[in-house]
């Protein structure tokens, strides 16, 4: 099964993708990726130490986007689907608890959004391989989309200063004799 995050947000708001290439084989680039620590990733580890109090620096990734405030959707032998949902501008950490992917589908709270994050790799055309990294974003309603249009407004020129850091980490790993 191949990932297609079109079946799982297929018109989002807010949609980034990070890629970043790398002479190591598929096998040993996705084990590094699953391996880079909140710590690995300094801007990055501390957004999301403030956003979800509690979390440990020595937290992979992978751990993260698998226990809550996500929730692993799906997952393949090179790819991984994490999703969450909720009020992503508050302050008030008061995202509800998404148990599988039919909650994830199902969710329409009114003033929310949906939150996809997918990592995978693939082929390059010179014998490379790249880890790849993208992000989307779909608001439930109308007011859902202004808060998240506000939101983005203020944090969106940061995107890509932060969203690389994981990726130059895993390969930087991954390329490490």
């Amino acid at each position: 099964m191949a990932l297609d995050l079109d079946a799982w947000l297929p018109r989002p708001q807010v949609c980034t993708r990070q890629r970043r290439t790398s002479r190591a084989e598929p096998e040993l680039l996705w084990r590094a990726a699953q391996a880079v620590r909140v710590r690995d990733a300094p801007v990055l580890g501390r957004a999301v130490r403030w956003r979800i109090p509690g979390t440990a620096p020595d937290l992979t990734f992978r751990e993260l986007l698998r226990s809550y405030p996500f929730t692993l959707l799906e997952e393949g032998g090179n790819w991984s689907l994490s999703g969450m949902c909720g009020r992503i501008w508050t302050l008030q950490r008061d995202y509800p608890r998404i148990e599988d992917s039919d909650q994830f589908l199902a969710f329409d709270q009114p003033g929310t959004v949906r939150v996809a994050i997918a990592h995978w790799i693939e082929p390059g055309r010179d014998g490379s391989n790249a880890l790849v990294s993208e992000s989307r974003v779909q608001p439930v309603d109308a007011r859902g989309g202004t808060r998240l249009r506000m939101l983005w407004a203020v944090v969106g020129r940061f995107e890509r200063l932060v969203g690389g850091e994981v990726l130059r980490a895993a390969v930087s790993s991954a390329e490490s004799p």
